[in-house]
């Protein structure tokens, strides 16, 4: 996604454009007749690339059309496009139109000042919607890259040890505090295992309240968990030193399962500092039961299926029985040999005196 300028930045490139084109006109006249209707071109041209920066947001996967829902609005995003769309259209319609003007003006310099600055006016009232749409694409462009694969998202409060995890299993390098909501944003890591591949979503700590009061940052785990889940591994914290009793922790675990119809896979974390019953434990401090987590969230992954192996090109071909094939002309002799029949002869057409 390309830079959003402002509409000065817009103005100023595109007067320089027109002057250019000024410049080759020798007849003062339509010099300024040409620098109108190229400062008009120029703007819309710039316009329309902005506009054009920007994907379809009803195309998009569920997962990054919510984040942008989640963190701009996508109706206020539309808006903003809408507001560039049509600054684009009237400032090339205007400059055509005071451009033909000036062919019958007798001041065509008062009437190119009157054009520039009708079309700067308009430029400036979509100012705040530029510097908005900048602001979304600053954004989005550092949004993870999600892939459609098997997905294992990480879940739970905040510093139960979610990215002490994905850190040790996956590529992802995620800063780990001791502090909550150390996370800030959507990670995403890979495990290679020969030719296949595992996602791995690490998502902020969510806290245990009501949609309407929850944050930006909760939200945007909310969205990967619907999303994006083939499984979740939801960690509990039974030590309760992530700051939060087991009493919540568990009621977040049941919203949780109310929410998605994939596997959730429950662990507790920190089995160093204490012993969990009826859960399956780790530790992502020294490692303790994460290699046998992970085999049990690897056992949902589907079982690609198993493609044909292509013969070998440098192995014989099968032998082939040789079937015999008598044609329409071929007879069997009293020996048991074929005889070829003799071609029937034609008749000949009685010739015609004249």
């Amino acid at each position: 996604m390309p830079t959003v300028p402002t509409a000065d930045e817009i103005l100023d490139r595109s007067f320089r454009r027109a002057a250019k084109k000024m410049k080759e006109k020798d007849n003062k006249e339509r010099a300024n007749e040409e620098f109108v209707r190229a400062v008009g071109a120029a703007v819309h041209d710039r316009l329309v690339y902005v506009i054009r920066g920007f994907p379809e947001f009803d195309q998009l996967s569920p997962f990054y059309r919510e984040m942008a829902d989640i963190l701009f609005g996508i109706e206020k995003i539309k808006q903003s496009l809408g507001a560039v769309g049509w600054a684009a259209k009237h400032t090339k319609m205007v400059g055509n139109q005071i451009a033909v003007q000036s062919r019958r003006a007798e001041d065509t310099l008062s009437l190119r000042k009157r054009a520039v600055a009708r079309l700067a006016s308009m430029v400036h009232q979509i100012d705040k919607d530029l510097i908005f749409l900048n602001e979304v694409r600053n954004v989005l462009r550092h949004l993870p890259n999600v892939e459609d694969e098997f997905t294992i998202v990480i879940a739970g409060y905040p510093n139960v040890g979610k990215s002490s995890f994905i850190r040790r299993v996956s590529s992802a390098d995620p800063q780990v505090a001791s502090y909550p909501f150390t996370t800030k944003g959507i990670i995403v890591g890979h495990r290679e295992s020969g030719r296949h591949r595992t996602q791995f979503v690490d998502t902020p700590g969510i806290l245990d309240r009501p949609v309407e009061e929850r944050n930006q940052i909760e939200k945007q785990a909310l969205s990967a968990i619907m999303n994006v889940a083939s499984v979740i591994l939801f960690i509990l914290d039974p030590s309760e030193h992530c700051g939060y009793p087991m009493k919540v922790q568990l009621h977040l675990l049941e919203e949780v399962k109310g929410m998605v119809s994939v596997p959730v896979i429950v662990v507790a974390n920190k089995s160093d500092l204490v012993a969990a019953e009826g859960y399956t434990t780790m530790s992502t401090a020294d490692g303790t039961g994460v290699d046998e987590v992970l085999a049990e969230l690897l056992t949902h992954k589907p079982v690609p299926e198993k493609r044909t192996r292509a013969a070998d090109i440098l192995s014989p071909l099968p032998k082939m029985t040789e079937e015999v094939v008598v044609d329409e002309y071929a007879d069997i002799g009293p020996d048991g040999e074929r005889v070829k029949k003799p071609k029937p002869k034609r008749a000949r057409k009685p010739r015609t005196r004249t």
